[in-house]
């Protein structure tokens, strides 16, 4: 049983499994929708059952070294409530794994909030997160805005988004999870549902949803059901790119032509396999879809924080950080915590050695 279960959980998280239609018709003209799903317009990933075993084997059999790191490995800058209402404008920090919480124009914004120990349907298999959290959602002030780019565990956690709902002002989220927001608590009111190429403008924040290469789904059953996307969000003095998760594409290059130049690019940059790479970027393809952007510094996320690949935990800082180098491009790894600026590239410590 316990067996089956790391089955099942390995799936949600890395590859999907299986599918159903979704009878919704409103999305039917769209590009990427058919057939009841919404689906990758230059790269379509597949995987039959006989591949997603062989993944999910090498998954739990793999005996790469440092695959975890050790206890308090990670260092985490511990913050209280009022170090988040002292930061800076055009500053950030990054929370853990994709989760990161910007102050921009007076407002907070936070990105696919995590803080679960633990993100799974099964708590009682899953791996546990790497480090602390620099802060918990109690300690948190008032979010302004809170984006949420698809549905998978790692980023649409529902115990965060319970603990948030009360003290959250919008949802900027991508078509079809505004119902499971909804069934989490959220007044439906403060819920925008997005799709590719839309934008909406709060206050001064505007807010632009934006291709991704990549798939959706919670369970066995609702594969591909909500949209999957990119983000930019412009302040009146920052242009940040969001990319979630995605493999590479085409697309990276109109997105840097119609919003760009950017002053940060947050690239995803972990949890990668050649097995699934069409749905999430190896090393150097982060470093492409940074040039395609037009970006200032590149900032990797999605590592760190959990075990969602063979590779060791720290590989991905050590790749593109030599994969920078040699291209001179600047970029930001801050230890989790750690207040940086936006505008302006501060060197970070080599902390994962």
């Amino acid at each position: 049983m316990r067996f089956l279960l790391i089955i099942l959980w390995t799936g949600v998280i890395m590859v999907g499994c299986c599918s159903q239609k979704n009878l919704d018709s409103q999305y039917e003209n769209l590009e990427h929708y058919e057939n009841g799903k919404f689906k990758n317009t230059q790269i379509e990933y597949k995987s039959d059952f006989s591949s997603f075993l062989s993944n999910v084997w090498k998954f739990i059999t793999n005996d790469s070294k440092n695959k975890i790191p050790k206890e308090n490995t990670i260092p985490v800058n511990k913050l209280t409530k009022e170090d988040i209402l002292n930061m800076p404008n055009n500053s950030m920090i990054r929370i853990i794994h994709s989760t990161l919480l910007f102050k921009l124009d007076d407002k907070y914004i936070l990105t696919d909030p995590v803080f679960s120990e633990k993100i799974t349907p099964f708590p009682f298999v899953a791996p546990k997160r790497f480090h602390e959290l620099p802060i918990t959602i109690e300690e948190l002030p008032f979010i302004d805005i809170i984006i949420i780019s698809h549905n998978h565990y790692d980023h649409l956690d529902e115990p965060s988004i319970k603990k948030l709902k009360d003290k959250v002002g919008n949802f900027y989220t991508t078509l079809g999870i505004k119902k499971q927001l909804i069934d989490f608590g959220v007044d439906t009111m403060k819920i925008c549902e997005l799709d590719w190429w839309q934008s909406c403008t709060n206050k001064t924040i505007k807010i632009s949803t934006t291709p991704a290469q990549h798939f959706s789904g919670r369970g066995l059953f609702d594969r591909n059901n909500t949209l999957w996307a990119s983000w930019v969000i412009k302040s009146k003095n920052t242009n940040i790119f969001f990319s979630a998760d995605t493999g590479y594409f085409e697309d990276f290059k109109k997105i840097g032509k119609k919003y760009g130049p950017f002053d940060i690019a947050f690239l995803e940059a972990g949890a990668y396999n050649e097995s699934w790479k069409e749905i999430h970027m190896m090393p150097k393809e982060t470093i492409q879809a940074f040039k395609d952007l037009n970006a200032n510094i590149l900032f990797p996320i999605h590592n760190s924080s959990f075990k969602l690949s063979m590779h060791p935990w720290n590989e991905p800082l050590e790749i593109i950080n030599k994969l920078a180098k040699k291209d001179d491009i600047k970029v930001s790894h801050p230890k989790m915590g750690e207040i940086i600026p936006l505008l302006e590239y501060k060197k970070t410590d080599i902390w994962w050695e």
